[in-house]
């Protein structure tokens, strides 16, 4: 087991960070930990990282305890954390270099031209690091979080910054490294979430309330479904939620609208006959899929 969390509680001061939490994370699996702003997501990253020791539980890492063997953790951890820290007046290249050293490569500079290339900073890797723009930055910061290669990766919002473009390069850099490694992610971005992740954790108010593959966590938590109707003309909102079954109507334009309802329940015959009845034609209809993003709020709403 790649990570392994046993019951880890945090508190600053009155404040209870994170609650009793516990997850096991196999290799090479991409896990998404998300949460809501002060769930406590960074302190669990830092507690792993062992920058922050835990105020009771345990957790190890590649099955050396965060606690009792830290340095053994952090030659096997690389760390990107939320707030890139990097040295602006070094250059990209020597940056690198100094931070194969600390790790004590014999093959740095092998290593730091292929943590260039691997992570697209060709371009820049003769500029100061505070001449790259945050994309570049962020390029550099996951460059060295790799560099030592590590069996596990934890990054802290690690698309931050970064154009369309550059999203889709690292996104498809960390599904890479996902095969060969375990990578844990924290991000608020759903659809990254979708597209790179095996897995996903949801942690609120310090509590785990979701652990589950990401597929499973769209069908397996829903009470209810929905469809997307499209109309000829506009239907108030009164009439639609008055549909039996119907348990709420979202306009999405003037003429369509998603219509949620009891998962049990098909209500396509029920709307067909009030738009017969209400002089109305239906122009489309679809099952209208939840995404991540709403299992999200549903799990973590006050």
């Amino acid at each position: 087991m790649s990570i392994e969390v046993n019951n880890i509680t945090k508190v600053y001061s009155t404040q209870k960070a994170l609650d009793d939490v516990s997850f096991k994370v196999g290799g090479s699996e991409i896990v998404g930990f998300l949460g809501p702003n002060g769930a406590g997501k960074s302190t669990m990253m830092k507690i792993l990282t062992c920058f922050l020791p835990p105020t009771s539980g345990t957790a190890s890492v590649c099955g050396s305890d965060i606690q009792k063997d830290s340095l053994a953790v952090r030659r096997m951890v690389g760390y990107l954390p939320e707030h890139n820290p990097l040295y602006l007046d070094l250059y990209v290249r020597e940056y690198l270099d100094f931070t194969a050293g600390l790790h004590g490569l014999k093959d740095r500079s092998q290593r730091v031209k292929k943590m260039i290339d691997q992570v697209g900073l060709g371009p820049e890797q003769k500029k100061r690091i505070g001449a790259l723009s945050k994309g570049y930055r962020q390029r550099v910061g996951l460059a060295q979080a790799m560099i030592h290669d590590p069996q596990v990766l934890i990054l802290d919002e690690p698309t931050s910054g970064l154009d369309p473009n550059q999203l889709v390069d690292i996104r498809a850099l960390i599904k890479q490294i996902g095969r060969e490694r375990t990578v844990m992610l924290s991000t608020h971005i759903m659809q990254e979430v979708e597209a790179i992740c095996d897995r996903v954790i949801i942690i609120d108010q310090g509590k785990v309330v979701a652990d589950e593959k990401a597929s499973t966590l769209r069908s397996g938590t829903q009470q209810r479904e929905a469809v997307e109707v499209e109309f000829d003309k506009p239907v108030n909102a009164n009439l639609l939620t008055n549909i039996s079954g119907v348990q709420m109507a979202k306009r999405k334009t003037d003429t369509t609208w998603i219509l949620a309802h009891d998962a049990a329940i098909d209500i396509r015959p029920v709307v067909f006959q009030f738009a017969v009845e209400n002089g109305l034609q239906v122009l489309g209809m679809q099952k209208s899929e939840r995404g991540l993003e709403e299992v999200f709020k549903e799990l973590t709403k006050r």
